[in-house]
């Protein structure tokens, strides 16, 4: 079996996006059986230990049996240690696959300490986007989430996505009538990601469009295995794998204002597009095809 961490970069919190607001997809992953009947994946979900001090799981995960980790950066700048970073990062280059995802503006921007693969992550205050025509407000509707914050439509709705270049694998989906995922979940406010010109590993591999402006902003890049490390993807947001917004019946923190919409539960395909794309994901992080 496929051995997966699904972690948070906050301590636990009923009132925030703590991992069990990753239920769904910790559950869905647990279900996946391979051709022998088998289940295909191990699911670990934590979220990160005491605020300051080293987490047992990440400051050691290079010498973990995990296969792959999917870190969701909920914090506000802090939710990661040097040595939690040293560990991501050995972890990486003895061939771990890594997925990094974020939200708008500064959430989760303690991706900034870690290197690598987070160097895809643009914030407000921090790594920038190099392309300045993006340092603007794409959301009006939140007025104090500054860019970046990607209109991709509310909470419980979804979103048309394209492939950018040669589709690549983690996008194939058989069942869709153009052989590729078609739908994500859609947020209101997503965060920002490109691929570094410095590591010719990386590229953008989906992109989408926002319901507010019309401009085309990045949802995923991919970076291949190369010498420096596994495989690893640079998601724009977490909201993408999140209960509330697979199915809005599942609630959300009470700082949550938007009103949602209902486009996923009226439109099933979108919700099994969105499996497809974890489930590809899973399986290409590991080293394997997608399924």
């Amino acid at each position: 079996m496929i051995n997966v961490l699904l972690q948070t970069t906050i301590e636990h919190d009923d009132n925030d996006w703590s991992i069990e607001r990753f239920s769904k997809l910790m559950e869905f992953l647990a279900t996946v059986r391979d051709e022998r009947g088998h289940p295909m994946f191990n699911v670990t979900a934590r979220d990160r230990a005491r605020l300051g001090d080293p987490d047992p799981v990440l400051s050691t995960l290079h010498d973990s049996d995990f296969d792959e980790l999917w870190l969701f950066a909920v914090d506000t700048g802090d939710g990661l240690t040097t040595y939690d970073c040293l560990g991501i990062s050995k972890f990486r280059q003895r061939g771990g696959g890594l997925l990094l995802t974020r939200d708008h503006m500064d959430l989760g921007s303690s991706l900034c300490t870690l290197g690598g693969v987070a160097a895809a992550h643009h914030f407000h205050s921090s790594n920038k986007d190099p392309d300045v025509s993006r340092h603007r407000i794409d959301d009006p509707f939140t007025t104090d989430i500054l860019w970046p914050n990607y209109h991709s439509g509310a909470n419980g709705d979804f979103q048309r996505v394209r492939a950018v270049g040669d589709a690549h694998p983690v996008l194939r989906d058989p069942h869709a009538a153009g052989g590729l995922v078609e739908f994500l979940p859609s947020h209101p406010h997503e965060g920002g990601v490109s691929a570094p010109p410095e590591d010719p590993s990386a590229r953008v591999i989906l992109q989408g469009n926002s319901a507010a402006t019309g401009v085309a902003f990045n949802l995923a890049v991919a970076f291949e295995s190369a010498a420096h490390g596994g495989r690893a993807i640079a998601q724009s947001t977490f909201h993408h794998f999140c209960d509330y917004n697979w199915d809005i019946d599942s609630g959300a923190p009470s700082f949550v204002g938007e009103a949602p919409g209902d486009g996923m539960k009226r439109n099933p395909d979108a919700l099994r597009s969105t499996k497809q794309y974890v489930l590809n994901v899973a399986s290409w992080l590991a080293g394997g095809q997608p399924m």
